[in-house]
Protein backbone atom coordinates (compact mmCIF):
# COMPACT_ATOMS: atom_id res chain seq x y z
CA UNK A 1 0.00 0.00 0.00
CA UNK A 2 1.75 3.39 -0.90
CA UNK A 3 1.23 6.30 0.98
CA UNK A 4 -0.90 8.15 -2.18
CA UNK A 5 -3.28 5.27 -2.32
CA UNK A 6 -2.82 5.82 1.87
CA UNK A 7 -4.05 9.29 1.35
CA UNK A 8 -6.81 8.54 -0.66
CA UNK A 9 -8.51 6.24 1.42
CA UNK A 10 -7.89 8.48 4.25
CA UNK A 11 -9.64 11.63 2.08
CA UNK A 12 -12.50 8.79 1.40
CA UNK A 13 -12.59 8.40 4.98
CA UNK A 14 -13.01 11.90 6.30
CA UNK A 15 -15.31 12.83 3.26
CA UNK A 16 -17.70 10.22 4.18
CA UNK A 17 -17.25 10.88 8.01
CA UNK A 18 -18.17 14.68 7.46
CA UNK A 19 -21.47 13.67 5.77
CA UNK A 20 -22.02 11.40 8.51
CA UNK A 21 -22.03 14.05 11.22
CA UNK A 22 -24.19 16.15 8.96
CA UNK A 23 -27.17 13.83 9.15
CA UNK A 24 -25.93 12.26 12.73
CA UNK A 25 -25.44 16.26 14.52
CA UNK A 26 -29.41 16.59 13.13
CA UNK A 27 -30.39 13.06 15.25
CA UNK A 28 -28.66 13.89 18.40
CA UNK A 29 -29.70 17.52 18.27
CA UNK A 30 -33.47 16.21 18.18
CA UNK A 31 -32.81 13.82 20.89
CA UNK A 32 -30.63 16.00 23.06
CA UNK A 33 -33.15 19.07 23.16
CA UNK A 34 -36.51 17.11 22.45
CA UNK A 35 -35.92 13.69 23.89
CA UNK A 36 -37.78 12.12 20.83
CA UNK A 37 -35.71 9.14 19.04
CA UNK A 38 -36.58 9.84 15.45
CA UNK A 39 -36.87 6.78 13.60
CA UNK A 40 -37.56 8.79 10.43
CA UNK A 41 -34.38 10.71 10.75
CA UNK A 42 -32.30 8.87 7.77
CA UNK A 43 -35.82 9.45 5.55
CA UNK A 44 -35.18 13.13 5.20
CA UNK A 45 -31.88 12.34 3.95
CA UNK A 46 -33.51 10.16 1.35
CA UNK A 47 -35.59 13.41 0.88
CA UNK A 48 -32.83 15.58 0.48
CA UNK A 49 -31.39 13.10 -2.15
CA UNK A 50 -34.32 12.75 -3.95
CA UNK A 51 -35.35 16.58 -4.09
CA UNK A 52 -31.67 16.95 -5.59
CA UNK A 53 -32.44 14.47 -8.64
CA UNK A 54 -35.49 16.22 -9.16
CA UNK A 55 -34.91 19.75 -9.01
CA UNK A 56 -31.51 19.28 -11.05
CA UNK A 57 -33.10 17.58 -13.13
CA UNK A 58 -35.62 20.27 -13.51
CA UNK A 59 -33.16 23.44 -13.62
CA UNK A 60 -29.86 21.44 -14.62
CA UNK A 61 -27.84 22.97 -11.62
CA UNK A 62 -27.15 20.84 -8.57
CA UNK A 63 -26.35 24.16 -7.02
CA UNK A 64 -29.71 25.59 -7.69
CA UNK A 65 -31.04 22.11 -6.27
CA UNK A 66 -29.66 22.28 -3.21
CA UNK A 67 -30.91 25.95 -2.38
CA UNK A 68 -34.17 25.23 -3.40
CA UNK A 69 -34.49 22.03 -1.23
CA UNK A 70 -33.50 23.75 1.93
CA UNK A 71 -36.50 25.44 2.71
CA UNK A 72 -38.48 22.73 1.58
CA UNK A 73 -36.60 20.51 3.80
CA UNK A 74 -37.31 23.02 6.66
CA UNK A 75 -41.03 23.21 6.20
CA UNK A 76 -41.17 19.67 6.06
CA UNK A 77 -39.69 19.46 9.32
CA UNK A 78 -41.53 22.20 11.09
CA UNK A 79 -45.00 20.87 9.94
CA UNK A 80 -44.28 17.46 10.88
CA UNK A 81 -43.43 18.58 14.68
CA UNK A 82 -46.10 20.74 14.85
CA UNK A 83 -48.60 18.40 13.66
CA UNK A 84 -47.29 14.99 14.98
CA UNK A 85 -44.43 15.30 17.07
CA UNK A 86 -45.21 17.68 19.71
CA UNK A 87 -47.72 15.45 21.02
CA UNK A 88 -45.59 13.14 22.14
CA UNK A 89 -42.77 14.68 24.14
CA UNK A 90 -44.19 13.36 27.59
CA UNK A 91 -44.81 10.11 26.51
CA UNK A 92 -43.33 7.40 26.53
CA UNK A 93 -40.44 6.56 23.64
CA UNK A 94 -42.25 3.71 22.38
CA UNK A 95 -44.87 6.22 21.42
CA UNK A 96 -42.39 8.20 19.58
CA UNK A 97 -40.43 4.78 18.10
CA UNK A 98 -44.01 4.02 16.56
CA UNK A 99 -44.80 7.24 15.33
CA UNK A 100 -41.60 7.30 14.13
CA UNK A 101 -41.38 3.97 12.36
CA UNK A 102 -44.59 4.83 10.78
CA UNK A 103 -43.27 8.00 9.19
CA UNK A 104 -40.69 5.83 7.20
CA UNK A 105 -43.44 3.71 5.69
CA UNK A 106 -44.99 7.11 4.74
CA UNK A 107 -42.36 8.59 3.15
CA UNK A 108 -40.75 5.75 1.17
CA UNK A 109 -44.43 5.12 0.09
CA UNK A 110 -44.23 8.78 -1.10
CA UNK A 111 -41.06 8.08 -2.74
CA UNK A 112 -42.40 5.02 -4.97
CA UNK A 113 -45.36 7.37 -5.53
CA UNK A 114 -43.65 10.36 -7.13
CA UNK A 115 -40.12 8.57 -8.09
CA UNK A 116 -40.59 5.01 -8.81
CA UNK A 117 -38.76 2.06 -7.72
CA UNK A 118 -35.83 2.50 -9.98
CA UNK A 119 -32.32 3.77 -9.26
CA UNK A 120 -31.21 7.54 -10.75
CA UNK A 121 -27.80 9.04 -10.64
CA UNK A 122 -26.98 13.14 -10.66
CA UNK A 123 -24.66 14.32 -12.37
CA UNK A 124 -21.26 15.89 -10.50
CA UNK A 125 -21.87 19.39 -11.65
CA UNK A 126 -19.49 20.59 -14.79
CA UNK A 127 -17.03 22.99 -12.15
CA UNK A 128 -16.34 20.53 -10.27
CA UNK A 129 -16.30 16.91 -12.85
CA UNK A 130 -12.21 16.82 -12.83
CA UNK A 131 -9.90 15.25 -11.01
CA UNK A 132 -6.88 16.26 -9.12
CA UNK A 133 -3.72 14.14 -10.19
CA UNK A 134 -1.71 13.17 -7.32
CA UNK A 135 0.92 10.53 -8.49
CA UNK A 136 1.11 7.98 -11.68
CA UNK A 137 -1.90 6.63 -12.41
CA UNK A 138 -4.16 8.22 -8.75
CA UNK A 139 -6.42 10.76 -9.27
CA UNK A 140 -8.74 12.08 -6.70
CA UNK A 141 -12.55 13.79 -7.52
CA UNK A 142 -12.16 17.44 -7.30
CA UNK A 143 -16.22 17.30 -6.46
CA UNK A 144 -15.31 14.58 -2.95
CA UNK A 145 -13.03 17.81 -1.99
CA UNK A 146 -15.75 20.32 -2.62
CA UNK A 147 -18.45 18.37 -0.68
CA UNK A 148 -15.50 17.78 2.60
CA UNK A 149 -14.84 21.30 2.33
CA UNK A 150 -18.86 22.34 2.68
CA UNK A 151 -19.25 20.07 5.50
CA UNK A 152 -16.63 21.57 7.24
CA UNK A 153 -17.64 25.18 6.67
CA UNK A 154 -21.39 23.38 7.70
CA UNK A 155 -19.32 21.80 10.77
CA UNK A 156 -17.97 25.38 12.25
CA UNK A 157 -20.73 27.58 11.89
CA UNK A 158 -22.70 24.61 13.60
CA UNK A 159 -20.05 24.76 16.20
CA UNK A 160 -20.24 28.62 16.51
CA UNK A 161 -24.01 29.17 16.43
CA UNK A 162 -24.39 26.91 19.45
CA UNK A 163 -21.68 28.21 22.07
CA UNK A 164 -21.55 31.75 20.68
CA UNK A 165 -24.60 32.84 19.71
CA UNK A 166 -28.21 33.80 22.00
CA UNK A 167 -30.10 30.61 19.86
CA UNK A 168 -27.42 28.66 20.52
CA UNK A 169 -27.56 29.48 24.27
CA UNK A 170 -31.31 27.89 24.03
CA UNK A 171 -30.47 25.01 22.45
CA UNK A 172 -27.61 24.31 25.19
CA UNK A 173 -30.22 25.44 28.23
CA UNK A 174 -33.18 23.83 26.31
CA UNK A 175 -30.97 20.24 26.15
CA UNK A 176 -30.20 21.18 30.04
CA UNK A 177 -33.35 21.63 31.60
CA UNK A 178 -36.27 21.79 29.03
CA UNK A 179 -38.98 22.70 32.18
CA UNK A 180 -36.59 25.63 33.66
CA UNK A 181 -36.55 27.45 29.86
CA UNK A 182 -40.42 27.37 29.79
CA UNK A 183 -40.73 28.73 32.78
CA UNK A 184 -38.18 31.95 31.99
CA UNK A 185 -40.25 32.73 29.77
CA UNK A 186 -38.76 31.16 26.45
CA UNK A 187 -41.16 29.32 23.92
CA UNK A 188 -40.02 25.98 23.97
CA UNK A 189 -42.54 25.03 20.81
CA UNK A 190 -41.00 27.31 19.01
CA UNK A 191 -37.35 26.29 20.08
CA UNK A 192 -38.61 22.64 19.28
CA UNK A 193 -39.90 23.46 15.88
CA UNK A 194 -36.75 25.08 14.90
CA UNK A 195 -34.49 22.63 15.97
CA UNK A 196 -36.70 19.98 14.52
CA UNK A 197 -36.25 22.06 11.29
CA UNK A 198 -32.55 22.57 11.22
CA UNK A 199 -32.44 18.56 12.01
CA UNK A 200 -34.08 17.67 8.91
CA UNK A 201 -32.20 20.46 6.86
CA UNK A 202 -29.29 18.78 8.00
CA UNK A 203 -30.42 15.54 7.17
CA UNK A 204 -31.54 16.47 3.65
CA UNK A 205 -28.47 18.62 2.60
CA UNK A 206 -26.49 15.73 3.05
CA UNK A 207 -28.33 13.63 0.96
CA UNK A 208 -28.21 16.33 -1.23
CA UNK A 209 -24.62 17.04 -2.19
CA UNK A 210 -24.22 13.24 -1.33
CA UNK A 211 -26.19 12.62 -4.09
CA UNK A 212 -23.59 12.51 -6.97
CA UNK A 213 -21.17 10.12 -5.36
CA UNK A 214 -23.97 7.70 -4.05
CA UNK A 215 -27.25 6.48 -6.49
CA UNK A 216 -30.06 7.81 -5.08
CA UNK A 217 -32.72 5.06 -4.61
CA UNK A 218 -35.68 3.09 -1.89
CA UNK A 219 -34.18 2.53 1.15
CA UNK A 220 -31.19 4.66 1.38
CA UNK A 221 -32.67 6.39 4.33
CA UNK A 222 -32.69 3.13 6.14
CA UNK A 223 -29.13 2.39 5.52
CA UNK A 224 -27.68 5.74 6.54
CA UNK A 225 -29.38 5.90 9.99
CA UNK A 226 -28.56 2.83 11.42
CA UNK A 227 -25.26 4.29 11.05
CA UNK A 228 -25.59 7.51 12.47
CA UNK A 229 -27.28 6.03 15.60
CA UNK A 230 -23.96 4.45 15.81
CA UNK A 231 -22.46 7.86 15.35
CA UNK A 232 -24.51 9.55 18.20
CA UNK A 233 -24.16 6.49 20.81
CA UNK A 234 -20.22 6.73 19.91
CA UNK A 235 -20.20 10.50 20.71
CA UNK A 236 -23.02 10.58 23.23
CA UNK A 237 -26.32 11.43 23.08
CA UNK A 238 -27.26 15.31 22.60
CA UNK A 239 -23.17 16.04 21.66
CA UNK A 240 -22.81 17.93 18.40
CA UNK A 241 -18.78 17.34 19.75
CA UNK A 242 -19.29 13.67 19.66
CA UNK A 243 -21.02 13.09 17.03
CA UNK A 244 -18.81 15.21 14.98
CA UNK A 245 -15.95 12.81 16.52
CA UNK A 246 -17.59 9.64 16.43
CA UNK A 247 -18.34 10.11 12.77
CA UNK A 248 -15.26 10.81 11.47
CA UNK A 249 -13.94 7.42 13.28
CA UNK A 250 -16.85 5.79 11.99
CA UNK A 251 -16.06 6.55 8.16
CA UNK A 252 -12.41 5.81 8.44
CA UNK A 253 -13.42 2.65 9.89
CA UNK A 254 -15.68 1.82 7.22
CA UNK A 255 -13.53 3.24 4.97
CA UNK A 256 -10.35 1.19 5.66
CA UNK A 257 -12.09 -2.03 6.58
CA UNK A 258 -13.57 -1.98 2.89
CA UNK A 259 -9.70 -1.51 2.12
CA UNK A 260 -8.18 -3.82 4.66
CA UNK A 261 -10.98 -6.63 5.45
CA UNK A 262 -13.41 -6.65 3.15
CA UNK A 263 -15.81 -9.57 4.62
CA UNK A 264 -15.42 -7.98 7.51
CA UNK A 265 -16.09 -4.28 6.80
CA UNK A 266 -19.74 -4.14 8.75
CA UNK A 267 -18.10 -5.33 11.85
CA UNK A 268 -15.35 -3.01 11.31
CA UNK A 269 -18.00 -0.22 12.66
CA UNK A 270 -19.51 -1.77 14.99
CA UNK A 271 -15.99 -2.98 16.35
CA UNK A 272 -15.53 0.46 17.03
CA UNK A 273 -18.87 1.30 18.78
CA UNK A 274 -18.07 -1.63 21.08
CA UNK A 275 -14.27 -0.27 21.68
CA UNK A 276 -15.53 3.05 22.85
CA UNK A 277 -18.52 1.86 24.74
CA UNK A 278 -16.33 0.02 26.80
CA UNK A 279 -13.81 2.73 27.43
CA UNK A 280 -16.27 5.55 28.05
CA UNK A 281 -19.82 3.27 28.58
CA UNK A 282 -21.89 7.22 27.58
CA UNK A 283 -19.87 8.12 24.67
CA UNK A 284 -16.89 10.56 24.27
CA UNK A 285 -18.94 13.61 24.78
CA UNK A 286 -21.90 12.37 26.72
Amino acid sequence: MTSWFLLIQVLNGVQYGLLLFLVASGLTLIFGIMGVINLAHGSFYMLGAYLAYWLSGMTGSLALAVVLAVPIAALVGFCLEAALLRRLYSRDHLDQVLLTYGLILVFNECQRLLWGPDVHSVKVPALLDWSLPLADGLNYPAYRLAVSAVCLVLALTMGLVIQRTRFGMWIRAGAANREMVAALGMNVKLLSGAVFAIGTVLAALSGAIAAPINSVGPGMGETVLIVCFVVVVIGGVGSVKGAFLGALLIGLADTFGKVLLPGFASFMVYAVMAAVLLWKPRGLFA
